[in-house]
């Protein structure tokens, strides 16, 4: 990322002296927006995923690289969904990923599996769970997709918001010295896809899912909510005019949210 944005760009450290009450991503994010603020910084690139619904004031999103795969990948035995062993032990402590998991098959167990990709691999080779569900971006920018069992269809587990998208953020005026590395296309499915987030009421960490994909001349997003037991869920999906992405993705959230989305998401804890 720092050769695109040209020959200049230099790393700058990220030093996340937060409260420790603080989750690591919010930590990590925080600390690389104040860079940003205070002027130690022009540029900062994060996992669209991991940054809030709502900017922080003062900052903007100057680019969107091209989208790499949005998918979630299982690691383990079984080559689908259907084929994952009876009661196997599910690794992952996102209630997204569990709410889906337990609506497609509700004997699976889940564990609470935390950590970087590659501690997550050592704990599972390590007996603590039968699989994993790790999205297939992070593996393949790490080089370990050859891991990959098999990769949930869009429509089956839907993506976070997000998920496979670069973002360079940047001061907010500064845009112009990073938007030539932006992809129109991925920039418009991000956006549709933070404003039903929004929309919802929902960020990172909620059971929630919204991904948009271009389809010819129209944008489709699709959204899940539910509860992370998988007892209760629904999913809903739009269609319209790509250049009105934000409107879409608020129209759908209006739209899941009239359904019952908020109670579909109530109570949702990783102990479920």
């Amino acid at each position: 990322m720092a050769e695109a944005l040209g020959p200049q760009a230099e790393l700058v450290e990220v030093d996340a002296d937060l409260p420790p009450e603080a989750g690591d991503k919010e930590r990590f994010t925080r600390g690389v927006e104040r860079l940003l603020l205070d002027g130690q910084a022009e540029a900062a690139v994060h996992s669209a995923k991991d940054l809030p619904g709502e900017m922080t004031a003062g900052l903007a999103i100057g680019a969107v690289p091209a989208r790499v795969d949005p998918r979630d990948a299982w690691i383990g035995p079984g080559g689908s969904i259907e084929e994952i062993p009876d009661g196997a032990r599910v690794g992952t402590a996102s209630l997204r990923r569990r709410a889906q998991l337990k609506a497609l098959r509700p004997d699976l167990q889940m564990v609470e599996l935390r950590g970087n990709v590659d501690t997550r691999l050592r704990k599972l080779e390590a007996g603590d769970a039968d699989g994993l569900v790790l999205a297939m971006a992070g593996l393949q920018r790490l080089g370990r997709d050859q891991v990959v069992s098999f990769a949930f269809d869009e429509e089956q587990m839907t993506p976070a918001a997000g998920q496979g998208c670069l973002v360079v953020q940047t001061r907010t005026g500064g845009e112009a010295q990073v938007e030539g590395i932006s992809h129109p296309g991925s920039l418009t499915r991000l956006t549709a896809e933070r404003a039903a987030v929004v929309g919802l009421g929902a960020d990172c960490s909620s059971p929630v899912g919204v991904h948009a994909r271009l389809e010819g001349n129209w944008l489709v997003i699709d959204a899940f909510a539910g509860r992370s037991d998988g007892s209760v869920w629904l999913r809903d999906r739009v269609e319209g005019d790509p250049a009105r992405p934000e409107s879409l993705g608020r129209e759908l959230a209006e739209r899941m949210l009239r359904a019952g989305a908020s109670e579909a998401m109530a109570g949702s804890t990783l102990s479920d």
